[in-house]
């Protein structure tokens, strides 16, 4: 169960969650689509605060018990193994708690504890269509980025390659059967955004190998109003 008011506030209060919300700009959308990236253009650009829901996770997690959150505490029990290697892709994707909305609402409890004074985006993949709509007081300030399955794969080895270090699928027993079942995992998760997008009539842009950096965060500006 979620918490069902927040500082006096009805977090079922839609109309009131909408308004609370106002100033804050929404970039979700897949992994490796460069959500980050042009989110911190824009924070620095336009002086924005930025929000990275990545960096709450941890903390989000702490905050949630397993009657809130079951798919998450259930995630947190198993090995490395069983969370990449003893599943099927299908079965990663429908259990994955932050695909499941898990904790989302602790999102909305971060962006009302922060003064509404300075313009707010924040960006992740837990900012899923159908969580974030009812709190759109303009459908211009959400929108999606969607990669394509060789874009996240360039995405996902340059990241490596910055980083120079191992990543959390080199602690499986077979990191190369990890990766092809998450990247299929991500797959089916980029459908779901996109018929989710399409069928709530907000913005999705597919990132491919012929959308640099520059153009997303160009595409992104406009789509805002901010440029």
């Amino acid at each position: 169960m979620m918490p069902t008011c927040w500082g006096g506030i009805d977090m079922a209060d839609d109309a009131t969650l909408r308004e609370r919300l106002r100033h804050v700009y929404w970039i979700g959308g897949g992994s490796g689509a460069g959500k980050s990236t042009v989110a911190a253009a824009m924070a620095d650009r336009y002086g924005l605060r930025l929000y990275e829901t990545d960096e709450a996770m941890p903390d989000h997690a702490r905050r949630t018990s397993a009657e809130e959150a079951p798919y998450l505490h259930e995630f947190m029990s198993m090995t490395m193994d069983e969370r990449w290697l003893d599943r099927s892709p299908e079965v990663m994707f429908e259990t994955f708690h932050w695909f499941r909305g898990e904790g989302f609402h602790l999102i909305v409890e971060d962006l009302l504890a922060m003064p509404r004074e300075q313009g707010i985006v924040v960006e992740g993949f837990r900012l899923l269509p159908s969580l974030v709509a009812p709190l759109l007081a303009d459908r211009s300030r959400a929108v999606w980025l969607l990669p394509s399955p060789e874009f996240r794969a360039y995405a996902v080895v340059k990241r490596a390659k910055a980083t120079n270090r191992p990543g959390f699928l080199d602690q499986t027993s077979d990191p190369e059967r990890a990766a092809r079942n998450l990247a299929v995992r991500e797959r089916h998760f980029v459908e779901r955004l996109s018929k989710e997008t399409r069928e709530l009539g907000l913005r999705a842009l597919t990132v491919d190998a012929a959308v640099d950096e520059d153009a997303s965060i160009r595409c992104v500006s406009e789509h805002f109003g901010l440029s």
